[in-house]
């Protein structure tokens, strides 16, 4: 009797985020798991837009949750807490809660005089990756710290600042707005300039010229950039409209750094057509975004505008700028012109690029309940509910073979053809009221091969149970949560049930994994 002698069996895959057993209540008053503080923190890092409050949760009491799992793990996991601030700030994208994240692990680890573990200076250098954060993070860290800056701190930035600080970098972010301009990060943290840029030493003196001494600020010779934008700020202002529609002006407008932000204060009249065309070809892809219905009410040429929507569907221009999906959606709802239509499409396309094409039958359920509308900031029209019908449909058009289904109080069926547009399946998706997730796993699972749920996880309580009991348990269920709540639907960590989160579709990769039988870890862990 072969008792030993046999072939093993091979582990479920797992994934890294897990339940701990405890159960308490969603906020809709379904049952809800409670997850490890590791878990907690992810979810909530991916989806925390700093200050603004969530529908459930108000911005105040977001930040001091997220402040606290921080400062909690800085000291009892720093290698993994430092890992997940550098990726969220590279690969998340989240720029304030990764600054906020740094500052409270610097601060937890020096309260705690904790010595192991990665370098304060380390973490907070990772979290820089555009020029005026040096300033934010140094705003944060004086209004709830106080102004003595901790060496690790200063390091940390002065690291930044000589691989962030330009000529142009000056220009577009050195303004009297803020709180702390160039001149003073570099008072505060005294970086010493990049031998491999050897312009950076005048650069730097200039900033400090600029900030404390302004009239006597001289522009050194070194500075190319900064010495052509002078000589156009000199320039009487009857003159500076002539200077961009003559020959030349487009090319002398990038020469200087002039960005389209600058560019109508310094003509001191509006941005018409040949301004706008001027500087359309200097910006980069988050401006033209931005932008889409300035250009149409400028009434900027057909042939500036192909330029145009061929760089924003460039699929190298899109990865460099990561924007989330949802910026493509927000600029295709707002800008008039059908010209921009399908450049908006294949960007959109080519920033869900992760999307896996999954073999078999799916289910694909899409929350568009009343909490899932709030809006992601108070700046954004953008909203979560938007956000699952973006990711649900591109997940149910590259499937090969999907059932997509939006549900709230109700659910119902969301009607798509094979190589159909996803902006043009979204316009099909409604607001459906209350989250009966349970209700609609139980009314639309029919032997699937997987389940996928796009969420906040707020499910109202059902008699039924959980929504991801409904489903046999050799089934894999994928929920995507995009809220960060501190309550989950259904346990994850165990076999066949996982859960990732966040607004870009990095975590599809994860998905890939799972479905090849192999588990999954976090991100930056690769």
């Amino acid at each position: 009797m072969a008792r030993f002698n046999a072939k093993a069996a091979k582990a479920p895959p797992a994934s890294p985020v897990r339940s701990t057993g405890v159960v308490t209540r969603t906020h809709e008053g379904g049952r809800g798991h409670v997850r490890d503080a590791r878990s907690e923190l992810f979810l909530l890092a991916v989806a925390n837009f700093v200050t603004q409050d969530t529908y459930y949760e108000s911005g105040e009491a977001r930040d001091d949750r997220f402040a606290a799992l921080v400062r909690e793990l800085a000291v009892a996991d720093p290698e993994w807490t430092a890992g997940l601030l550098g990726w969220l700030r590279g690969d998340g994208n989240m720029r304030t809660a990764s600054l906020v994240g740094a500052a409270e692990y610097v601060h937890a680890r020096l309260a705690a005089g904790a010595v192991e573990g990665p370098a304060n200076r380390q973490v907070v250098a990772s979290v820089l990756r555009r020029p005026d954060e040096p300033g934010e993070l140094l705003g944060y860290w004086t209004s709830r710290y106080g102004r003595n800056v901790p060496k690790p701190v200063k390091r940390g930035i002065a690291d930044a600042v000589r691989r962030l600080y330009s000529q142009r970098s000056l220009l577009k972010y050195d303004t009297p707005s803020k709180g702390y301009r160039f001149g003073d990060v570099l008072n505060l943290t005294h970086p010493t300039p990049d031998p491999a840029k050897p312009w950076q030493g005048d650069l730097f003196q200039y900033a400090l010229d600029r900030r404390h001494h302004p009239e006597d600020a001289v522009v050194p010779g070194s500075l190319s950039t900064l010495a052509a934008h002078r000589d156009l700020m000199a320039l009487r202002v009857a003159k500076r409209r002539r200077v961009v529609t003559g020959a030349g002006g487009a090319e002398r407008l990038a020469a200087a750094g002039m960005t389209w932000e600058a560019l109508a204060g310094w003509l001191q009249g509006p941005m018409d057509r040949a301004a706008w065309e001027a500087v359309i070809p200097s910006m980069g892809t988050m401006a033209l975004v931005r932008n889409l219905r300035n250009f149409d009410e400028a009434g900027v040429g057909d042939e500036v505008a192909a330029r145009a929507a061929a760089k924003l569907a460039d699929p190298d221009e899109v990865a460099r700028s990561r924007q989330f999906p949802l910026r493509y959606l927000a600029a295709y709802q707002h800008a008039p012109s059908l010209r921009w239509g399908y450049a908006l499409e294949r960007a959109l396309g080519h920033s869900l690029a992760n999307v896996p094409g999954l073999p078999g039958r799916s289910l694909i359920l899409v929350d568009r309940s009343g909490s899932m509308w709030s809006p992601l900031s108070e700046r954004s029209q953008l909203n979560r509910a938007d956000a699952a019908a973006v990711f649900g449909t591109a997940l149910a058009l590259r499937a090969a073979d999907a059932d997509l289904v939006q549900f709230g109080t109700r659910s119902a069926p969301v009607a798509y053809r094979r190589g159909e547009s996803v902006l043009k399946v979204l316009e099909r998706f409604d607001s459906l009221g209350g989250t009966d997730t349970t209700g609609a796993v139980r009314r639309h699972y029919r032997g699937h091969d997987r389940v996928l749920i796009v969420t906040d996880e707020q499910a109202a309580y059902s008699h039924h149970g959980d929504p991801t009991d409904q489903v046999p348990a050799h089934v894999p269920v994928y929920t995507w949560n995009l809220a960060g709540y501190r309550e989950g639907h259904g346990a994850s960590g165990t076999a066949g049930r996982h859960v990732f989160g966040g607004l870009t579709d990095a975590a599809f990769r994860t998905v890939h994994l799972l479905e090849a039988g192999r588990s999954a870890d976090w991100p930056w862990a690769h």
